[in-house]
């Protein structure tokens, strides 16, 4: 009786601390992108139907994102897996709105001063890709918990780079800003890796498997990002 008090005990902390997790991811976004909206001011509404969108779609994720682990929290598991196949959807349209966004923002010559083309479309596009990678991956064990709830951390972690990259002062940190905003992304998967060891005396292997994706995607971008190959394409797209 004591063990399964415990486990509920457990089952009982985890639900909190990922919803606390989701509302720290949620409230880390909304304020690197209200940084954005204060500092351009009119510009923002002059921006084209698809970045729009693309901001919409990614904000959707965030709250949704909430929206499910308050479910869960609350005891609404079953509500939380029947609209689960929504989240599904949206991941894959944050996935392709990821990539054209990315690519507009490159034809249009709107790359952040302290990136090139080639960097920038990099580590947009690994980002996503990991993202996507990572959250298909937690949709196909959904009916593991422990292993679902862990990789959609570690997920929805890699899409937080643009609000990170608002928040810290990217231009002062020059060719160190990739390796920031990854430090800063590594903290949320530290966190959920202390909380494991705390409450369950070893970090779960769903944790070295979304923190892998996490640093390959970041170990990459260099490589990538000024590969012959990348670089002649963002020449083109900027042409």
């Amino acid at each position: 009786m004591a063990t399964r008090s415990e486990r509920a005990d457990l089952f009982a902390s985890e639900r909190r601390f990922f919803l606390v997790m989701a509302l720290a991811i949620a409230g880390t976004v909304i304020f690197g992108f209200g940084l954005d909206f204060w500092r351009f001011d009119g510009l923002f509404f002059s921006l084209p139907f698809h970045v729009h969108l693309h901001g919409a779609v990614f904000t959707a994720w965030i709250l949704f994102y909430v929206l499910q682990n308050w479910l869960v929290a609350s005891g609404s598991v079953a509500l939380h897996r029947r609209i689960g196949v929504l989240g599904g959807v949206v991941a894959a349209m944050m996935v392709v709105l990821g990539i054209t966004t990315t690519v507009w923002a490159i034809e249009m010559h709107r790359v952040p001063p302290f990136f090139s083309p080639g960097l920038f479309l990099a580590l947009d596009v690994l980002g996503i890709l990991g993202f996507g990678v990572l959250t298909a991956w937690a949709i196909a064990l959904r009916r593991q918990a422990d292993w679902h709830k862990r990789l959609m951390l570690c997920g929805t972690v890699l899409v937080m780079s643009p609000a990170l990259g608002r928040i810290l002062p990217m231009p002062l940190l020059g060719p160190f800003g990739p390796l920031a905003v990854f430090v800063a992304m590594s903290v949320y998967v530290l966190v959920g890796m202390a909380y494991d060891i705390r409450r369950r005396g070893r970090v779960h292997p769903a944790y070295w498997w979304g923190g892998g994706v996490l640093v390959v995607t970041q170990v990459l971008v260099g490589p990538v990002g000024f590969s012959a190959p990348v670089l002649r394409l963002a020449e083109q797209l900027a042409a």
